[in-house]
Formats: C-alpha cells, sequence, structure tokens
C-alpha cells in the first residue's frame, strides 16, 4: 500500500512539473506572478507595426484542448471571472496593440498574436471578453475571424465609434480617441467616417450566421456609450439575424463598474454558452431582478 501511494504521488508531481515546464517552453519572456498564476510577458514581432508587449497567464491544471480568454485593452480590470476561468483550466491572454479602436491595423496584430498562441498549441477557437472600447476591439476581430471564435462577452461595449469616440449621437466626443480613429482607420474625412458601415451594429452578419454566442451585459444608464445606440442596438439586429444573445441588463447603471461582483454569470456563460437569446436584469452586486 505504502509503495502505491508513493507511486502515485510520484506521478502526480512529475506530471504537474511537466504541465510547468511545458508552459515554460511554449512561452518566452519573463514569467510573473498574477493573482497566484504564471504570468508570461514577451514580444512578438508584428511586422511594420515592430514588437508588441503580450502576456499569457496560465491555469496551474490546463483543461482540455487548452481553451484560453482572449481580454482586449483593458489587462487585468475587473478580474473576477477571469480567474474563476483559470480555476477551470482556462488561459488568459492580452496583446498590447498600437490602436485601441479597433481598427483594421488592430485585426491585423491581432492575427499575429492568435498565430502565435494557437502553434503553441491553444485552441483555435478561444473565448472573447472586451469591456468598454474592448468591446468594439473584440468584435471587430470576430467579424474578421468568425470560424476562429467559440464565444464573445461584451460589457457596456463600444459597438459603434459614432457614439463614442465620435460624439456624433448623444454623447459628447472623446477628442484625441476620435483623432485615433480617423487615423487608423485611414478615414480621409468626417463624412467618411459616419458613413462607414463595418461598426459591429452593422456589420455582425458573419458572426450570427454561424450563431457564435454572445454575453451582452449593459448598463441602461450608461453615459459614455449609450445603451440604445450601441447594446441595445445590437441586441435588437443580432438576435433578428438570428444570433443568440444572452443579454443581461443592469437598469440605470452607468458605464462603469463593469462585470459583477460574483461572476458565476459570466462563467457559466464560457463553460456552457446558450445557444438561444434571453433578457434578464441584475445590478453589480448580483441582485437579481
Amino acid at each position: 500500500m505504502k509503495i502505491k501511494i508513493f507511486l502515485t504521488l510520484a506521478t502526480v508531481l512529475i506530471c504537474g512539473s511537466n504541465i510547468f515546464a511545458a508552459d515554460e517552453a511554449l512561452f518566452p519572456g519573463t514569467k510573473r506572478n498574477w493573482k497566484g498564476f504564471d504570468d508570461y510577458n514577451f514580444k512578438i514581432n508584428v511586422g511594420e507595426f515592430g514588437e508588441l508587449y503580450c502576456r499569457v497567464v496560465c491555469p496551474k491544471d490546463p483543461a482540455p484542448g487548452k481553451p484560453w480568454i482572449w481580454r482586449a485593452v483593458f489587462f487585468g480590470h475587473k478580474p473576477k471571472a477571469e480567474i474563476a476561468m483559470l480555476n477551470k483550466g482556462y488561459y488568459v491572454a492580452w496583446i498590447g496593440c498600437t490602436d485601441l479602436v479597433g481598427s483594421p491595423q488592430r485585426v491585423t496584430q491581432c492575427n499575429a498574436f492568435y498565430k502565435f498562441i494557437t502553434e503553441k498549441g491553444l485552441s483555435k477557437k478561444p473565448c472573447l471578453l472586451g469591456m468598454s472600447r474592448g468591446g468594439i476591439c473584440s468584435m471587430n476581430w470576430a467579424i474578421a475571424n468568425p470560424d476562429c471564435v467559440s464565444s464573445i462577452y461584451i460589457d457596456n461595449p463600444v459597438l459603434d465609434f459614432k457614439t463614442w469616440p465620435g460624439g456624433f449621437i448623444k454623447v459628447g466626443r472623446s477628442g484625441s480617441d476620435w483623432n485615433s480613429v480617423m487615423h487608423s482607420y485611414k478615414f480621409k474625412d468626417e463624412e467618411e467616417a459616419k458613413a462607414y458601415k463595418g461598426n459591429p451594429v452593422d456589420a455582425f452578419k458573419p458572426l450570427a450566421y454561424r450563431r457564435i454566442p454572445i454575453l451582452l451585459m449593459c448598463g441602461t444608464g450608461d453615459k459614455i456609450v449609450p445603451y440604445e445606440y450601441n447594446g441595445k442596438l445590437f441586441f435588437e439586429r443580432y438576435t433578428a439575424a438570428g444570433g443568440p444573445v444572452t443579454l443581461v441588463l443592469k437598469p440605470g447603471q452607468d458605464h462603469r463598474p463593469h462585470s459583477l461582483k460574483n461572476p458565476k454569470i459570466i462563467v457559466d456563460f464560457f463553460l456552457n454558452p446558450p445557444k438561444t437569446s434571453s433578457v434578464s436584469e441584475t445590478t453589480y452586486q448580483g441582485n437579481s431582478g
């Protein structure tokens, strides 16, 4: 009996060390600690855009197929859902793109990161996560690569840059961010920008056709990214086209806080994305309505 216990313990230790050794072999750069998990910080070369900073946080016990959460823009903001997914064997990954408003140049940079990550053995269909402007970044990459997506969670997302940062609809303009849109999308003037049909509220059909599940969490009182011209409009159009959306509303809530104090809704969505649409209400504290 003692011999069996010793052999079992030895096997666990060896297998565990192989997991960590495998991650160290996969990802270059500096290994740090993030929330108790190994966090690899490195750069990849993205051609004309130079070297871009990347992070991959590794689970202690990777799930079969090495699934991963791809966070757009705001790494580490309201991370409870990602921590929960790490504990369920998911990796968490991020790239520091030069553009923060979802332009075609950002899609190109994300394509390079996706290629790097998947060639290391991670799943070819990540779960995307985007908050605020991260929403348009996640969605535009997904629209350009609809066969490379498992599911999408977007939170108070920018889904039409004419609202934010453009300020053409309801809210004021964010000048520096609008300049970034004009530059990175290469618009010759504002009329061309206003006529653009590549925002997620217009260009969603490749995802709806493939019935990619989306968790859409929105504060109905958002004064920065107005719900009625972003999340609400997207929900109506995406569901009408046959795409499944789990819409979670926070009645009267402004743009922040994002996510939920208890991330169960988000975790359940990632683990088992619904194939049909639904609408529910909650608060940041998690009180159902």
